[in-house]
């Protein structure tokens, strides 16, 4: 069985979740941003074997301390999507951009890029990976079918979706990304999002003023 538990991590409270199999107490890691002591905490409260870190796409807050965790239980890194690159090539140039924050944050080398149609796992846990493109040109999501459970990143939020004003964001690629490669897993498949509270398929389809139904123009 999949269980999880969502760490906040950084000063933007990003989501960072690990996930575990209760059979065999294998755990992954998504989005590692920062504070790798409460990630590492957590590992241990559950006493966990972490098997390996994955990113959903290569922003600081979501992947700045990915090579400090791997590196510290010498495990493999999965995602993003290789189009994300040159965000993981420009770690430092985030870093830059907020000062003391991240000043642990360094660029990391995926041990395998994801793409459409890839699984990973750990454990007895498999999960699905969906290209969601448009916050991030290499953003990709991870699904648990027999729990209809998602970790989404930043595609999708409560109320609302990613931005798309960073370099290589793209609006129209991300509300086709939500649309046709999420929804369709179904209304009651709930989702932790990069930043916020936990919400359903089902109700972002029919009330998000972004991405809903009725805001592209479905009656």
């Amino acid at each position: 069985m999949l269980k999880h538990e969502i760490i906040p991590v950084t000063p933007f409270e990003q989501n960072c979740t690990l996930f575990w199999c209760s059979d065999t107490k294998k755990a992954a890691v998504v989005d590692p941003g920062g504070d790798i002591e409460k990630i590492k905490a957590g590992i241990a409260k559950h006493g966990l074997t972490l098997e390996k870190v994955l990113i959903t796409h290569a922003h600081i807050d979501h992947a700045g301390a990915t090579d400090a965790l791997a590196s510290h239980y010498d495990v493999l890194i999965e995602g993003p999507h290789k189009e994300d690159q040159f965000w993981i090539d420009g770690i430092d140039d985030q870093k830059q951009r907020f000062g003391s924050y991240f000043s642990y944050a360094k660029k990391f080398t995926p041990n395998r890029f994801l793409n459409q149609g890839d699984t990973v796992s750990f454990g007895n846990i498999v999960m699905e990976v969906y290209f969601c493109p448009g916050h991030t040109p290499g953003h990709i999501v991870f699904f648990h079918r027999e729990s209809k459970l998602a970790q989404v990143g930043d595609v999708l939020f409560s109320g609302s979706i990613g931005r798309t004003d960073f370099p290589r964001g793209d609006h129209a690629t991300l509300i086709n990304s939500i649309r046709k490669n999420l929804f369709h897993l179904g209304d009651d498949v709930r989702f932790i999002p990069g930043h916020g509270p936990m919400s359903t398929f089902g109700k972002e389809r029919r009330s998000n003023p972004h991405v809903s139904d009725a805001a592209v123009g479905i009656r």
